[in-house]
Formats: structure tokens, sequence, C-alpha cells
């Protein structure tokens, strides 16, 4: 049977309040109802066996025994054996991060579960300002998905130390918070700027308090003066916890802990013990993604992957989903519409055979079945960007191997040099410094300390520059790498160990239109095209997570056996979480917000 093709049906509970009512009341009959299911009621933490619940127009009408609201044309579905769970909500994600565009991503989303999402599109924002934004957001009001927007708050993540393609100021933010369905202010990563009264970010806060709605945080320092500072300057949640006492003294002081666990970075364990093990109120804690590959969105899920970890260290199933629902709809303001399964709710329901698991068998948005059977039952609408949108990349001029040698001050054999090194599942980088030899005047990488070449080029403006530099722990022993993902300005990341091998895949990329490469000898070992800003691909799913399996599979190649290479890579250019970045300018120290020379001599 062809699926139909998807419209969106979200009524306003102020519009169909009498309908619901008649139906609770079995004056009228339901559109659907689910019956036999045991319940999970995220309000009083139960589970109770043997409900029904009755929907009409997209909202829940009635929750209990509903035989008198099912009338000749209603649909049921048996639940029997399954636990009805509100749909999932992520609370702060990137879409970008999938390589998906949203309505792919929607397509992953839905069949694992969420129903509902929180995006920060700073990374398009980035390349394309207010513009990419509202692109982004247009193309998610019209999927079964709910797609919610925190406006971005941070372009460039830092004024003076990167250059991205694009800015936004108060301006932008007043009147994006005016956009239906944006639902506050996107991560503040600036926490300095907050925190010292910097004009914009005090404005952007002042606008969103103004308009009601939540301002979410990025705090990944442990100064507690700074972290008191920034909340009583008006941020109210933080992802970026890592530790457990990071975690405790957060929830103590009034954030709400968004606990992560994306790909690359594996928080729920470590932070996740407040809840375990000190047993604190879980309110005013939530689960996130922040960043999730294509490759993870298949093999693990998406937000069920996060409510699984969490039961696997030991929370109680119901409050882990708690942590993925109510608690997400109360931050956002949004408990009236979203969160549980009660009554005038929108009818955003899982069902699920085992809660250990977490894997949905039918998926419900807005009372129309999307999923069920291991297959989508809807035709998504189709949403293409415009051309200048597929056109980023902005390179002064081909790249050559001269380009990505470091010319030595030293006038001895060796030199020592400020290095980046990476974290594995860790967002954060720590700074180290080694000896590298000199060899015609050039510093050379080192395969047997593990450091190699590492460059950041403008895309955005055709300004020419190259910053140069070096890192450690990825293991490369051949080859290059490039990407257009590089968190959070975008610009042409390479690392390598030769440097014509760094021209060529930097070449390659400027002439596919962004993405990210891996190349060997001259020849291309695997490519993923992300032609929507350079940060997103125009394919389907399959096709992209056939493409990054091929990737993975070339980083091995190359030596690199970390988790999730390519998205660790894309995050050695965020100059706001500690402790050492590069940008398209130099090296930045994060730990002083300043630029550093790459040679200590």
């Amino acid at each position: 049977m062809t699926p139909m093709t998807y419209t969106t049906q979200r009524n306003k509970l102020t519009d169909v309040s009498r309908t619901l009512a008649k139906v609770a009341l079995g004056e009228l009959p339901a559109d659907l109802v689910i019956t036999n299911g045991t319940l999970v009621n995220v309000h009083s933490g139960e589970l109770i066996p043997h409900m029904d619940v009755a929907i009409s127009s997209g909202r829940i009408a009635y929750i209990g025994q509903a035989q008198h609201t099912i009338g000749e044309q209603t649909k049921v579905i048996d639940a029997a054996g399954k636990y009805m769970t509100p749909g999932l909500l992520d609370g702060h994600m990137h879409v970008e991060s999938t390589m998906l565009s949203v309505t792919e991503f929607a397509k992953a989303g839905l069949a694992k579960g969420t129903t509902a999402i929180f995006m920060d599109p700073h990374e398009i924002a980035n390349v394309f300002g207010a513009e990419g934004v509202r692109l982004m957001h247009e193309e998610g009001q019209g999927l079964p998905l709910k797609v919610f927007t925190t406006f971005p708050s941070c372009v460039p993540a830092t004024s003076d130390l990167e250059d991205a393609g694009a800015s936004l100021e108060v301006a932008d933010i007043e009147a994006g918070l005016q956009w239906d369905n944006v639902s506050g202010l996107g991560e503040v990563m600036n926490f300095p700027g907050v925190v010292f009264g910097d004009p914009k970010m005090c404005g952007e806060i002042a606008a969103t308090i103004a308009s009601g709605k939540a301002v979410t945080g990025h705090f990944p320092s442990e100064d507690d003066r700074m972290l008191q500072a920034y909340l009583a300057s008006g941020v109210t949640s933080d992802h970026e916890t890592v530790t457990r006492e990071q975690g405790l003294h957060k929830v103590r002081m009034g954030m709400h802990l968004m606990i992560r666990e994306g790909s690359a970075w594996h928080d729920v364990k470590e932070v996740i013990k407040i809840v375990t093990e000190d047993k604190v109120k879980t309110a005013n804690i939530s689960l996130v993604t922040d960043d999730v590959s294509p490759q993870t969105l298949v093999e693990k899920g998406h937000l069920n992957h996060v409510v699984r970890r969490a039961i696997e260290e030991g929370v109680d199933p119901v409050t882990a989903i708690e942590m993925a629902t109510i608690n997400v709809a109360r931050y956002f303001r949004l408990e009236q519409d979203l969160g549980s399964i009660a009554p005038g709710k929108c009818a955003d329901i899982v069902l699920i055979d085992d809660l250990q698991k977490m894997e949905p068998s039918t998926v419900i948005t807005d009372g129309t079945v999307i999923y069920e059977a291991g297959q989508l039952t809807v035709e998504f609408p189709t949403f293409v960007y415009p051309e200048h949108i597929r056109n980023s990349m902005h390179v002064k001029r081909a790249l050559t191997p001269e380009d990505f040698r470091l010319a030595s001050r030293s006038t001895v054999e060796t030199t020592t040099v400020n290095v980046i090194s990476i974290i594995e599942n860790s967002a954060r980088t720590a700074k180290m410094t080694a000896a590298l030899p000199i060899r015609t005047g050039i510093i050379q990488p080192d395969i047997a300390q593990d450091i190699v070449r590492l460059a950041c080029i403008d895309r955005h403006h055709g300004s020419g520059d190259i910053s140069l530099a070096f890192a450690h722990g990825f293991q490369v022993k051949s080859g290059a790498v490039a990407s257009t993902v590089a968190h959070d300005s975008h610009n042409l990341l390479v690392m390598g160990i030769n440097e014509d091998d760094m021209a060529f895949a930097a070449n390659e990329l400027i002439r596919l239109g962004g993405g990210t490469i891996v190349v060997e000898n001259g020849v291309v070992l695997a490519q993923v095209p992300l032609t929507i800003a350079g940060l997103m691909s125009e394919k389907t799913l399959p096709e992209v997570v056939a493409e990054v399996a091929q990737l993975d599979q070339a980083w091995k190649h190359i030596g690199c056996n970390i988790n999730a290479p390519f998205m660790t890579f894309s995050l050695i250019a965020l100059p706001v979480i500690p402790e050492i970045r590069i940008s398209n300018r130099g090296l930045v120290d994060v730990t002083q917000f300043k630029l550093v020379d790459v040679e200590l001599v």
C-alpha cells in the first residue's frame, strides 16, 4: 500500500477543547483508541496496566477504560503486552551534526520514538546567519516531528578569535524569538561575555527573558563564582557537565541540568550518579543528545538510546523517561501540550515492548500513526534549499602543498610547539607541548609521537587566511582528512601527514561543495558530500549512513581507531571549550581566550 502524504494536523487545545470534552463524556466517538496497554505515567511515576487512551483531533481526550469512546469509525490499536510512553523530547541537539536535512533526520528520529526536538541551528547560522536559521526552522514546521528552535546566541562563537560566515546581533534574536515555535535562546557559549557584561550577550538574554522563553546555556568551566554569575545573569540550563561533582553543584544552584550522551561525548555514566547515588530530585534534570552521527541513529538510536543508557546505569525506567519527556516540556514551558499522556495533551505516544530496550514498535504523533512494524507509514514533504545555500565554498584559491608547511623561527634541528591533544569520547582537548624536528626550515610532524599537521582555512570570505598547527591523539599514520564541518565557524579544516595529500583533500572538498573526506596518496578513500551549507547532505538517511560507514573505514585505514573520529575532528576548531583549539586566525588557548603562538621560541 502506498503511504499517504503527511499534512500537518496540529490543533491548538483551545480550538478543540469542546470536542475533547464531548469524547471524554462519550457524546462523540474518538478518532483513535489505544487499548489495554501499560501506561507510563510521568506525573505519578507509576506503571498502570490495562489502560486505554482515546484520541480526537490530534489530542488525548480520555484515559482509563475507554470503550464508551469507540464508535463505528474509530480506529483501535491493541496495545496488550506493550508500554505506552509519551513521545520523547530532545531538549538540546544540532540537526546539522547528523549530516542530514531536518526532513531526513525526522524520519530517523521518529522511528526511534523522538516526537519533538529543540534544535539549536547555530551551525548553519555560522555560515548563513538568520537566513540559514529561518530555512531550517521552516523545513521543520511541516513535519510529523515537532521541531522547535532555540535561536542561536553566539554567532560567531567568539568575536575576536575566529571568522564565521555570518554574525547575529541582538536585533536578529529579538526578531527570531517572535517566530512560531521558537522556544528560547540557543546555548550561550560565550559565558565570559555573559559574566563580564558584554552588551550583546546581555541584550540577547534580556530579550529572551522579556519574551517569556528559556535561556539555554553552555558552561564547561569549574569556576563557581563564574557559574553563579552566569546563572544570576539569566541563563537557566547547561549540557556541558562531565563530572558528578559538577552536576550535583549545578542542580543545587537551581540550574536545569541536561545530561548528554551523543556519538562522541558519553557523559551519562558519570553524571547520572547524582541520581543513582546522590539521590537528588530529578524534576530539573533532562537527557539530551547534543550531537549524533548517522551511524549512531541507525545502530543505537536517538534519544531512546540516552534513556536506555540511564536505565543501564541504574535509573528507574519511569524516572529515565520522565527526564526525556515531561521535564523537557516543563523547562520550555510547553507542558500544557507536550511531555505526558494526559487529557488535553498532544497525542504523541510511543508503544514499546520492553522498557529496558526502549525500542518503539509504534510511534504516533498528533493522533496519526507515523511508524509501525519497522516502517514509516507516511510520505514526508519535500523541502529544497536555495541554490546559494548549496554553494557555500568561498575559498580564495586552490590550495598547494606549500600552504601546509609551517616555517620555524628556530635555527637548530628541533623546536618545541604547542599541540592540540584530543580526548576520546570527550568534547574537550588538552594543551600539550612536543619537540618536533625541523627540515629545510619547516617544522615536521612526527608519527612516532602521534603528532600530525593541522590547518584551518577561511571558506566564507575568500580572504586566503590559513592557520597552521599540530594535533595529537588521532593515530593517523598516512594520508589526510578534511572537513567543512568544523564547529562552530565551519571553516575548512585539514589534517594529515604529508602536504600533498592535505592540499588534495582540501581541493576535493572545495570541488564537492563541502563535506568530509579521507585521502591517501592522491586517491579518495571515502567522502561524504554535504552540499547544504557544507554541513548537511541532500541524500537519504540510508545513503548517508553508507557513506559515513565508508568514511569510518577510511579513517581506520589511515591509522585512526578512535570512536567517532570525524566528530572529534570537527570540534577541534571550537574555541569555547577548553583547553586549546585552532581557528582560521590561529591557535587559541581557550583557558585564556586568546591566540597563542604554535612555536615556543
